[in-house]
């Protein structure tokens, strides 16, 4: 993302799992861990994806230590697809090994990515819980995606034609969960990153 990006490599379920690190810049001390999932793998999607850095550089922008990772068989992370079931298994892998005790947490996720970190917060025990969810375009159309929290921020593009509007709407219907929905806007957000940066930005000052 840039020069200062730290790249490492953590134990795995599946074996190695490559990751991305950025730190707020100066002296800053980060206030939490973000960690955020990448899009499909089968379809391309890689801790390198547009989307993923735009919400990377946000939360680093909040003060927080973001961390980017490749999902199994993807990049230098070792293993192979496991369909969405193994996948959950490496972001918790992740959050294991680089979440300090106590530190506070942000969940987030881009389209396949969406469904992870809402079965992944799931997963977690009560005291180790995100402190929110941020799910851009979730892939409930394709994916078993969890319920989540009542202030999570779901960011949907009107003209999604990967994951249609109207199947988060009916996920989202019986949570009684708000959607900010971007008019004009397919799936990958084209032209339109620095409007999510903003968006992910307005939601936290609010």
């Amino acid at each position: 993302m840039n020069p200062r990006t730290q790249k490492i490599v953590i134990a795995g379920p599946a074996g190695a799992i490559e990751c991305a690190l950025d730190r707020p810049v100066g002296e800053q001390e980060p206030k939490g861990l973000a960690l955020i999932c990448h899009p499909n793998p089968t379809q391309g999607g890689t801790m390198d994806n547009k989307v993923v850095q735009t919400l990377a550089r946000a939360f680093v922008e909040l003060g927080l230590r973001t961390v980017r990772f490749n999902f199994r068989g993807i990049g230098k992370s070792e293993g192979g697809w496991d369909e969405g079931r193994g996948e959950i298994d490496d972001a918790l892998a992740v959050l294991q090994a680089l979440r300090s005790p106590g530190e506070p947490l942000v969940l987030a996720g881009f389209s396949f990515g969406g469904y992870v970190a809402s079965q992944a917060a799931l997963r977690l025990p009560e005291e180790q819980r995100a402190q929110r969810l941020v799910l851009v375009g979730p892939a409930t159309s394709r994916f078993d995606t969890a319920a989540v929290p009542a202030d999570t921020l779901v960011i949907h593009g009107e003209q999604d034609d990967v994951v249609p509007l109207s199947s988060v709407l009916d996920w989202a219907r019986p949570q009684s969960l708000p959607i900010t929905v971007v008019p004009g806007v397919g799936h990958f957000f084209h032209g339109q990153l620095p409007l999510l940066k903003s968006i992910v930005l307005r939601a936290w000052s609010a």
